[in-house]
Formats: C-alpha cells, structure tokens, sequence
C-alpha cells in the first residue's frame, strides 16, 4: 500500500509536471505485482491463527485490506493506459469489493480480539493500534471513483451513504485510539526504537478522512439531490480544514519524536514503512483542499509533501531490499525464536519459567521491554 500511494498521489496534485504520470504508472504496476506476490507468499504459510493471537502482528490486519483498496483505485486512475478502461474499472470493482469486505472484517475482529483475548499494560498503546480501524476510511476514499460508476438510482445512492458511514466509523474509531496513543506518550516513557515509526499512522488516519471527505463530495450529487449535494460541499471543505489543522499538530509531534529517535539510533525495521502511506494520505489530503480552494496554502505544500513522499519511499524501498537481499543471502537455521520445539526438563509438575533475549539485528544489542505471546500447539495465547 506505501508504494501504491506514491503512484496515486501523483494524479492527485494541483500542479503537473513532465513525466510524472507515466512514473506514477510504473510504479502503480509495480505495487500490483508486488501485491499478487505477497499475498500468495503468506497464503502459503498459513500463519493466520498464530498472527491472530498475537497481540502485535493481529494490528496489521489491517495492511493487505488498504493494499488491495490502494492497488485497485490505481488501476482506475493509472492502469487504464495499459489494460483499457473496462479492464481497469473491472479490477477496481474487485479489490474494492474485496478491500472493504476484508477491512470491515479486521475493524470488527481485531479490536473484539483486544478485548476478548489479549491483555495489554498501561503503556501498550502504540501506532499499529490504528491500522485495523482505518480501512473503512480508505474504502469511502477509493469507493468515491466507483459511485459515478454504479447503476443511478437506490443503487448509486446505497454506494454513496455506505461510503460516508464506513468514513465515519474509521474516523470516529481512529480518533479513540489517538486519543489512546496520546495518553500513553503524556503519561509514560515516550517510544524509542523501530516502534516510533508507526506514530505517523495517525497522520494516515486524519488525512485519509480529508481526502474521503473531498472525494465523496465531489460524486455526492450525481446521487443526493439539493440541499445535500451543496451541504457535502460545505462538510468537506469547512470540516476537511479542520481536520487538517489537526492532523498538521500530529505531523508536527511524530517529527519530533522520530528526530529525537534518529539521534539516539533507529535501525531499519518493517516499520519504516509506516512513514510512507500517512505522508501520501498528507499529500491526498493537501491536494483535495487545494483543489476545492484554489489557495497557494494548500497547492504548494502538496508538492512539497510529495517530494517528501518520494525521497522517503526511495529510502525505505532500498533499505527493504538491501534487508531482503541480505537475509536471503544469509538465511539462518531456524531463525524464529518459535520455531524449534524446547523439551522441558526435570519435573514436569514443578513451576516453569522461560527466559529469552531479543538483540537487533544490526548490532546485537538487547532490547530492553519487549513483550512475548505464549502460544500452545493450536495457536491459542497461552500467556
């Protein structure tokens, strides 16, 4: 999804320049392939049920919903000059279809799991808590290309309604968990390390909902009739702002916190890739104000968003596949800390303790504060 939105926010900018369209297509054909590719490879190692009962990994259920949804508005706004029009709006129908039916499901799953099954200390609260409650947010956005695109009548209007109830449930789910994630950063130690990354979800979460509200909008009269139309208008501008304003305070705050964090050393992590798609949803977000207001406040920040957008996409892109290669090059035997069988020894009535040290993997060092699931044979949390 981070590299699906690099292509996306090219078709969203207030300025175009040379040649950008036809990058921002090879890299959106680069994203469909890397999707086909990574949802075949963890199809295969059926890993669903362990990743449910961990309290970390079940948070990034989230993640293949907003890749599908992202890949699929792609093909809308991009891949027609390759596959046709019909193909593209055929594919869009079906990773939409499919995105929203899989996000709804993990914004319903994934926080009954919290409740149900995990357990969390007071300072648990950490970015990743956002991912499975912002993909209701992404289908409003991407499914806004679809409406125009739906039978007129109840049809067309059903398609518009479902979308602004699934923005309200992301958004109003998403600002309980920033609310959440702001307590932990005021009352307990701030997050260092490779975990600092995911605050910038939130960005994601509050620019997402800007663009959904500009995006709904802007098709809301072909299916609502007078005053709704205009009233659709006015939310999305008056409230888009708003929202905005906000969402540049958490830009400011996750700035600071990784600089800190940058200082005193972030070694690469998967979680780089959360600075990725909330800068992209900045740069959507920036770009459907600049575009509903014509002022210079928002048409050149979104070029300078998505210059930033780029610079670190490449970063983290070569980063991943210098990791990639490497960890290739020098797979290890039994690298998982879960995958050898420990036999226990003496009595096996007797208390039972498991120790372990989890070192990074640049130098070694131990990791102080890192939380471990105990999972039985069926994948159910032991402890």
């Amino acid at each position: 999804m981070g590299t699906g939105i690099v292509a996306n926010a090219a078709v969203t900018l207030p300025r175009s320049f040379p040649g950008l369209r036809t990058a921002a297509m090879v890299i959106w054909l680069g994203a469909a392939l890397l999707l086909l590719l990574l949802a075949g490879g963890y199809l295969r190692q059926r890993a669903l049920r362990s990743h449910a009962g961990d309290p970390v990994t079940a948070q990034f259920f989230g993640a293949p919903p907003m890749a599908m949804l992202t890949v699929g508005s792609g093909s809308l706004l991009l891949g027609d000059r390759l596959i046709g029009f019909e193909a593209a709006l055929a594919v869009d129908w079906v990773l939409w279809s499919l995105g929203t039916v899989l996000g709804l499901v993990a914004a319903c799953a994934v926080p009954c799991l919290m409740i149900t099954r995990h357990r969390f200390a007071p300072d648990a609260a950490f970015g990743g808590w956002l991912m499975p409650v912002v993909p209701p947010m992404v289908s409003a956005a991407t499914g806004a290309l679809l409406v125009p695109h739906a039978p007129a009548g109840q049809a067309r209007l059903a398609m518009l309604l479902g979308c602004y109830a699934m923005l309200g449930l992301g958004l109003v789910a998403a600002l309980l968990v920033l609310a959440m994630l702001y307590g932990r950063l005021v009352h307990h130690e701030a997050p260092t390390g490779t975990v600092v990354p995911t605050v910038w979800i939130g960005l994601g979460a509050l620019g997402q909902s800007v663009t959904a509200l500009g995006a709904l909008a802007a098709v809301a009269p072909s299916a609502l009739p007078e005053p709704y139309a205009l009233g659709a208008a006015v939310f999305a501008l008056l409230g888009g702002i708003v929202v905005w304003g906000f969402a540049m305070l958490w830009l400011a705050l996750a700035t600071a916190l990784t600089l800190r964090t940058i200082r005193a050393g972030l070694p690469f992590a998967p979680t780089w890739w959360s600075f990725i798609f909330p800068v992209g949803a900045c740069v959507t977000a920036t770009s459907t104000l600049a575009a509903r207001t014509g002022s210079a406040m928002f048409v050149w920040p979104a070029v300078v968003f998505y210059g930033l957008l780029v610079i670190v996409w490449v970063v983290v892109a070569g980063q991943s596949l210098r990791y990639a290669a490497g960890h290739i090059w020098h797979r290890p035997v039994g690298g998982n800390a879960h995958g050898r069988p420990v036999e226990p020894e003496g009595r096996l009535d007797a208390p039972t303790v498991l120790r372990s040290t989890v070192r990074t993997t640049t130098d070694g060092r131990p990791i102080s504060q890192v939380q471990g699931t105990l999972l039985d044979p069926a994948g159910d949390v032991e402890g």
